[in-house]
């Protein structure tokens, strides 16, 4: 099959990124099961013991005092972001969604870390398909769209969270957000903000007024 390797290894990125993704949800229902069936298929060492530890520290009040309102690690993006506002956030997330028919497995809102993550997931699934269809114009348009969402809202949140998690001592939500990290990288418009002004002419006496 031409491209054999490469849809391979979409397809393995595709089940690494919704473990991920599900580690992040609610653990509620099919969740403990729906997390071993996925291990048993990556080939990651930290998210198979991610895994692991949650079968005894997965919960869902742990998880909603971690993510919850007031939680030392929100899960939506809106929470990273000093100048979006929530609505313009939301139509952004539901436009990407939309263009290329996502339907979450889960019912968190859009900008849900889980979602997000769930998301490329999805398109790397498309980009295989795509691939084997010989469809290669296809498969780029749905890489470039991967690449520019995780540089656009999913590096706005991994790195932070991570931080946050690692002081967590819970192993499972510690091993899941560096691998997401890992994957998505630093913040590229992550800007140092000056604390003082600057003056033009440092030279320039400045009285000060009461």
């Amino acid at each position: 099959m031409r491209n054999e390797s490469k849809v391979n290894e979409l397809l393995r990125e595709a089940t690494e990124w919704r473990l991920i993704g599900l580690f992040f949800e609610c653990p509620e229902g099919e969740w403990k099961k729906n997390v071993e069936g996925l291990a048993g298929e990556v080939a990651d060492d930290n998210l198979r013991k991610a895994a692991e530890f949650s079968k005894a520290q997965a919960g869902e009040g742990l998880y909603h005092a971690i993510f919850g309102p007031g939680g030392p690690a929100p899960a939506r993006e809106i929470s990273y972001r000093d100048w979006v506002q929530p609505g313009y956030l939301l139509s952004e997330l539901s436009a990407y969604y939309d263009a290329f028919s996502y339907s979450p497995a889960t019912i968190e809102i859009p900008d849900h870390i889980a979602v997000e993550a769930g998301f490329i997931s999805y398109l790397r699934m498309k980009e295989a398909f795509a691939l084997m269809r010989g469809d290669e114009e296809g498969a780029e348009v749905t890489a470039s769209a991967s690449r520019k969402f995780i540089d656009e809202h999913l590096s706005k949140i991994s790195e932070r969270m991570a931080k946050s998690l690692a002081e967590s001592e819970i192993d499972y939500l510690v091993l899941a957000s560096d691998a997401l990290f890992r994957r998505v990288g630093p913040d590229r418009d992550a800007r140092v903000k000056k604390i003082l002004p600057v003056l033009s002419n440092p030279d320039e006496e400045v009285e000060c007024s009461m």
